[in-house]
């Protein structure tokens, strides 16, 4: 009996059943979806260990899926594959270094998957926890006011993340702006 829940979410069959048959057998218990938004919905019902994305998908993309995942801790610690045919537009979104998911350009090869796959997972354990408050008072409503001040910082600090991103972003297109008007300088 398999332990492990992998979720492979594309669009192309063969690519949901090429990736089901590159992972060793009955060791994994693979659910597949079609588009993002099934995907994400998979993912919040299904709780998977690991998520193998497409970034290119109708309905709701891979990053539109990769930024949900982002806004809570207990889903952007699932280790996580990214895999386009395209690495330009996944790095237009989210720039290199890929800290918190492994990227694997299609087409892929077994070693490949499976090297994907560890890095995931190791790089899902980088996470930062986060900020946990201890009330010191055992009055009700100082506790929901605690909780509540975290849940504003969990959600503050995502935004700050996502912000980080863009930036790092715009920095590379500067800097490729920059390497591409000194080229027509010279």
């Amino acid at each position: 009996m398999s332990t492990h829940k992998v979720l492979v979410i594309d669009d192309s069959k063969v690519i949901r059943m090429r990736v089901r048959d590159m992972l060793p057998p009955n060791t994994f218990e693979v659910i597949e979806a079609k588009d993002g938004l099934e995907g994400y919905n998979l993912i919040r019902s299904e709780n998977p260990n690991l998520i193998v994305l497409d970034f290119l998908l109708p309905k709701m993309s891979g990053w539109e899926v990769y930024q949900e995942l982002q806004k809570e801790y207990q889903l952007k610690t699932i280790p996580l594959v990214v895999m386009s045919g395209r690495k330009e537009e996944v790095m237009e979104k989210i720039p290199e270094p890929f800290d918190y998911f492994a990227f694997v350009e299609k087409p892929f090869d077994q070693k490949q998957l499976v090297d994907a796959i560890r890095e995931a997972m190791a790089k899902a354990k980088k996470h930062p926890r986060p900020v946990e408050f201890a009330s010191t008072n055992n009055v009700g409503t100082a506790a929901s006011s605690s909780s509540d001040t975290a849940a504003e910082i969990q959600t503050l600090n995502a935004k700050i993340a996502q912000m980080q991103d863009e930036i790092n972003s715009l920095k590379k297109q500067l800097s490729q702006l920059i390497v591409f008007i000194k080229q027509r300088i010279k």
